[in-house]
């Protein structure tokens, strides 16, 4: 098979892959869209079987590598997709995407590695381009596994040093000088390689570790698009249109959805790698009131008469995996003829669509659900709203004061509406460290327990109506 049939296969595949994401975008086609994906990378596997550079030499050789390549990523995926839980899935997503930010830096290595070889023809400007490749793939690599590591529990959400941004910047052009260099050799340089590596995988890990617990869905966004641009980087320089053309769709739709993320904070991109959010010491605005306990009857109680509910979902509904028991409760209000609704804020949970992805597996409507824009207009006609294990997302504080690290970032106006009601696991602060003022106010009322625990309580009052 020619060059030229195996890049209309890689653009056939390509087209395949665009639909797939654009099916992704909404809840009702990503299922659909996670098979395209599928289908569109089985297609670009088959058709780089038939490459020029894998049937001019060892063909056999070569195919018994990519199988066994195949066979093990397979089971590993198949074994790890199946047993995660839902509330793992941002972990699982962090580590996958690292998983492809280091295959794009070993490719960049093995580049590196074959300059000089009489079966390679790399000039200056392919090796600079792969050197490239290799850097932001091996930056995302480790700022990923970064990332999984504060996700799952394994590390301190917020590790900060002095002078930090003055070292990785130092690192940033210590390792860039190396890539130039490197694509000038004439022979492979192994120290120079092993320094330029070091200092790239380095640079991601501490690029990542200052994160604030908040700021995780944007940085996982983020790491995804470095991992697009670094395999469409590695995709110019082996001359590879499957990969130029996947890598620059991933890349395209991971900053459009880290600048979307950004936005819905009110925040830059540079704020969230260069400040302090999330280390939050002290409240600079003083908490006024007391928090008031009620229980799971008198809260359902409420609901059960009310005319509209607006429940608010967050990563305590996660935690406790109670889906599928807001999904009865909301059947049980509904059939009542409470009208319910779901609120969902662009970064609630641990990653982009977290909270959508858990509505939807517990059988949610897709159009009970609505984002921020479209329902928060509505929160003043609301009799009562229920918030489940989100905080940031609903603080007040960030429309009065000035000096909070979340001051300016677009909330959920959940205080406006009649009654609040707050599911919570206790009195800590949220996930930034930052102490809610809705949970002190005279419409609030806190609800402390397990979430699929006192949801079920709540089930069992309706029931008994």
């Amino acid at each position: 098979m020619g060059a030229l049939i195996v890049n209309i296969g890689y653009f056939i595949a390509a087209i395949v892959f665009i639909y797939a994401l654009k099916s992704m975008s909404h809840p009702s086609t990503a299922r659909k869209g996670i098979h395209y994906a599928g289908i569109a990378m089985v297609l670009a596997v088959v058709i780089t079987l038939f490459h020029p550079d894998i049937t001019h030499k060892s063909y056999l050789t070569n195919v018994i590598l990519i199988v066994i390549a195949i066979a093990i990523g397979y089971f590993i995926a198949k074994r790890s997709a199946l047993q995660v839980e839902m509330t793992d899935m941002p972990q699982m997503i962090a580590i996958y995407n690292g998983v492809g930010g280091g295959a794009a830096a070993i490719i960049g290595a093995i580049a590196l590695l074959q300059v000089g070889s009489p079966d390679t023809a790399y000039n200056s400007r392919v090796l600079l381009l792969a050197a490239l490749g290799g850097f932001i793939g091996a930056v995302s690599f480790t700022g990923s596994i970064v990332a999984w590591a504060k996700l799952d529990g394994r590390m301190k959400s917020t590790i900060r040093f002095k002078n930090r941004n003055l070292i990785n910047l130092f690192i940033f052009l210590f390792a860039l000088l190396l890539a130039v260099l490197l694509a000038a050799e004439s022979e492979p340089h192994y120290f120079m390689l092993f320094m330029f590596f070091a200092l790239t995988l380095a640079l991601g890990a501490l690029i990542a570790v200052p994160i604030g617990g908040a700021d995780m869905p944007v940085i996982i966004s983020l790491f995804n698009a470095l991992t697009g641009i670094a395999v469409a980087f590695e995709g110019i320089a082996l001359d590879n249109g499957g990969l130029i053309i996947a890598g620059t769709v991933v890349g395209a739709a991971g900053t459009l959805l880290t600048l979307l993320m950004a936005k819905a904070m009110n925040r830059s991109i540079n704020n969230v790698l260069f400040s302090n959010f999330g280390d939050a010491t002290s409240e600079s605005t003083e908490v006024e009131g007391s928090m008031t306990e009620t229980d799971a009857a008198n809260a359902a109680m409420t609901m059960a008469y009310a005319d509209r509910v607006i429940i608010v979902p967050g990563y305590g509904l996660a935690a406790a995996q109670a889906q599928h028991k807001v999904a009865e409760l909301v059947k049980i209000l509904e059939a009542r003829g409470v009208d319910v609704r779901f609120a969902i804020h662009p970064v609630a949970g641990r990653m982009p669509g977290h909270m959508n992805v858990l509505l939807a597996e517990s059988g949610i409507p897709y159009e009970s659900i609505f984002d921020l824009d479209e329902i928060n207009g509505e929160f003043k006609d609301t009799d009562a709203v229920l918030v489940i294990g989100a905080n940031d997302v609903v603080n007040p504080v960030a429309r009065i004061d000035k000096s909070s690290p979340i001051y300016g970032m677009p909330i959920l106006n959940a205080d406006q509406a009649k009654q609040v009601f707050v599911i919570k696991r206790g009195q800590g602060a949220g996930f930034s460290g930052i102490e809610n003022h809705l949970f002190y106010l005279d419409n609030t009322d806190m609800v402390y327990g397990d979430a699929q625990k006192v949801v079920n309580e709540m089930i069992t009052t309706l029931k008994s109506l």
